[in-house]
């Protein structure tokens, strides 16, 4: 069903006599609230009106401004100018500002000024002047609206202190991010130095022999556990080992510099790299099995050079198996089975093996960063066998110039490399006329 308006009444219908009255009354009701007169429009209009002569001195103004200002108009009207009824910060304004643009211009609109009422209260109002002037142009007096911006002013207060608070607050956020970046640069630092010592400063001169070591730290925020030292053991007999403690930070650095201290200790008292470890087991064990439990692997073993060779003895607690590049460019894992993990059991078993190193051999130890670290778009494990290849691949210059090149595969893994790293070369220099052949090869 469809509804129409507009439609004319049906010719036969009479028209209701009830709603002609209903719009008479609506009319009568209009015209009366129509009929305020000009002068009572002025008074109460919902902002102050005022004229005034071209000196400024108050002709007329209206009863809403009056009220506001809560003066009489007999003392106003006559008698005070309209920079008497401002602030004194409102009549600076007025003389440097407003009055030259008024007369320059003749018509300044939506000034911002404060009046100042009888009663000594401020009110921000908004004022707008116009200069009524002669059939010939010249200027007769001057028309003024003020409006109440109380309103407007708590606003225009209000953002004004949200955006102090606003910007305190980004100060201070601002000064807690460089205090934390400071903060975080001085815990670098001290981790730093922390970490350094924890390793050797500089691994010894050895006759016959050369050494070298790398250690990568996967972030300057935390504190690793890796570890390795070097040392003698005196009548030609030389020392090392190396190792990795579970986890990071603090509690890492505690293990790491107990187990390093331990081990140098044990091996004075009995060099026997099996012996060695176990005294590091019972150490760890007792210290740690009763609360939050700590652990390390580790590869321990003894150098005794000789003519022409040295004789290794090696043994290894969960750690992996030490790679050994051989002057032929053979190169193989020195494997230890079975050695169990350092300090989870009361009595563990380590695992030992012995091998000698000829000129141009070199005994690589190395901590399980290197060979978990990430390659490839499928972020493949690097692996043992990797490894292996690429050690065979190097020419036989020694146990530094391994390093070296090692240090540069560590660099190339870039973030695929999330774990600290230690590596520790020995070997016996090839002679001479050995190396000059590798170069040129």
């Amino acid at each position: 069903m469809m509804c129409r308006t507009g439609q004319s009444p049906d010719p036969g219908q009479s028209p209701d006599p009830g709603g002609e009255q209903d719009v008479d009354t609506t009319n009568t009701v209009f015209t009366s609230l129509l009929e305020d007169s000009a002068e009572e429009l002025y008074e109460q209009a919902p902002c102050g009106y005022l004229s005034t002569l071209m000196d400024g001195t108050i002709a007329k103004i209206n009863h809403t401004l009056l009220s506001w200002l809560g003066l009489e108009r007999s003392r106003v009207v006559g008698r005070m100018r309209f920079t008497d009824l401002l602030t004194v910060g409102g009549k600076l304004y007025h003389e440097t500002h407003f009055a030259p643009l008024l007369q320059m211009k003749g018509e300044v609109s939506g000034v911002a000024m404060d009046i100042k009422a009888a009663s000594g209260r401020r009110m921000p109002v908004l004022v707008t002047s116009r200069v009524k002037t002669s059939d010939a142009g010249e200027p007769l007096l001057i028309r003024t609206t003020v409006f109440d911006a109380s309103e407007r002013r708590a606003y225009e207060t209000e953002l004004l202190r949200g955006r102090q608070a606003a910007e305190e607050a980004r100060r201070q956020a601002e000064e807690a991010r460089r205090q934390a970046e400071a903060d975080r640069v001085r815990l670098q630092q001290a981790f730093a130095v922390l970490q350094q010592s924890l390793l050797p400063s500089q691994l010894p001169e050895i006759p016959g022999l050369e050494a070298g070591s790398y250690y990568h730290t996967a972030s300057p925020d935390l504190l690793g556990g890796d570890f390795y030292d070097l040392f003698p053991l005196g009548s030609d007999r030389w020392a090392f080992f190396l190792g990795d403690v579970c986890g990071k930070g603090p509690q890492a650095a505690a293990v790491t510099s107990l187990a390093r201290y331990t081990l140098r200790a044990a091996a004075l008292h009995d060099a026997d790299p099996v012996s060695a470890l176990t005294t590091l087991n019972t150490v760890l064990y007792e210290r740690y099995s009763s609360g939050e439990g700590r652990f390390c692997t580790a590869v321990f073993g003894t150098l005794e050079p000789h003519d022409g060779h040295v004789e290794v003895h090696i043994a290894s607690g969960g750690h992996p198996s030490a790679l050994i590049r051989r002057a032929d460019g053979s190169a193989d894992y020195l494997h230890t089975p079975g050695g169990m993990l350092v300090g989870v059991l009361p009595r563990a078993t380590f695992t030992a093996a012995r091998t000698r190193l000829l000129p141009g051999d070199t005994l690589l130890l190395y901590t399980d960063g290197l060979t978990e670290a990430r390659i490839g778009p499928d972020r493949r494990l690097y692996g043992d066998e990797a490894l292996r290849a690429f050690a065979a691949a190097q020419p036989a210059q020694g146990p530094k110039s391994l390093i070296t090149a090692l240090g540069g595969l560590l660099a190339s893994f870039g973030d695929g490399l999330d774990d600290d790293t230690a590596l520790l070369a020995l070997g016996v220099p090839a002679p001479p006329h050995t190396r000059v052949s590798d170069e040129l090869t």
